[in-house]
C-alpha cells in the first residue's frame, strides 16, 4: 500500500525529471497533487461506508493510512503553491486566499485537515474519546471544500469536480441513519434467507 499511495509523487517527480511537465510545469505540478490529495480524501471516507456494506471489517485498518497520504498529498499541493508558484510572496499569498474564492476553499480545506492529520494518532484518539469521532466528521466539509476548490479553478471542463462532489454526496448519504437502518434491515433479511 505504501508503495502505491507514493506512486503518483515518484511518476511526478519522474515527469520532473524527465521535463515532461507540459508547457506549465508549476500549473501541472498543483494540478497532480491536488487531484491525488482529492481521490487519497474520497478513498478513506469511502472505507466506512464500503465496510458497512460489504461486511470487510479488516478495511478499517486502512482509513487513517488513506487519510494521512491525502492529507500529504494535499500538503504537498498548498507548499508548491507558496513556493513553486508565489515564491514566498506573503503578501500576494494573503490577497489571494482573500480575493480569489476557489484559493479560499482550497486553504479552508486545507486548515481543516491539519487538526484532523495531528489528532490521528492512537493516543490522540484515546484523550479525545467521542470528541474524536465529532472532530473527524469535519472530514467531508474538507472534502466538498477540496472538490468546490477544484471546481472553482478548473472553470470550463467541470466534469470531474463534478464527478468528486458527487461522489463525496453519495458517501455522505451512506453515513445518514436512514440508509444505515436500510442496510442493517437488508443485512438481517439476507442472514436469516441464508439461515
Amino acid at each position: 500500500m505504501w508503495i502505491g499511495a507514493a506512486l503518483p509523487a515518484v511518476w511526478l517527480a519522474a515527469d520532473f525529471l524527465r521535463d515532461e511537465l507540459g508547457a506549465n510545469p508549476i500549473e501541472e505540478v498543483l494540478h497532480r497533487l491536488g487531484w491525488w490529495g482529492l481521490v487519497f480524501l474520497t478513498l478513506s471516507l469511502a472505507v466506512t461506508p464500503v465496510r458497512r456494506l460489504t461486511g470487510w471489517n479488516r478495511l478499517i485498518r486502512h482509513r487513517r493510512f488513506l487519510g494521512l497520504w491525502a492529507f500529504s498529498y494535499v500538503t504537498a499541493h498548498f507548499l508548491s503553491y507558496i513556493v513553486l508558484d508565489q515564491f514566498f510572496a506573503w503578501s500576494f499569498i494573503l490577497e489571494d486566499i482573500a480575493e480569489r474564492p476557489f484559493i479560499m476553499s482550497g486553504f479552508a480545506a486545507w486548515l481543516l485537515l491539519v487538526p484532523l492529520a495531528v489528532t490521528s494518532t492512537k493516543g490522540w484518539i484515546r484523550r479525545l474519546g467521542k470528541r474524536w469521532t465529532r472532530l473527524h466528521r469535519v472530514v467531508y466539509v474538507a472534502a466538498l471544500l477540496g472538490a468546490l476548490h477544484f471546481y472553482w479553478k478548473v472553470k470550463a471542463d467541470a466534469q470531474e469536480p463534478l464527478v468528486f462532489a458527487l461522489i463525496l454526496v453519495v458517501l455522505l448519504l451512506l453515513r445518514t441513519p436512514a440508509v444505515q437502518r436500510r442496510v442493517a434491515a437488508r443485512k438481517a433479511a439476507t442472514r436469516s434467507r441464508n439461515d
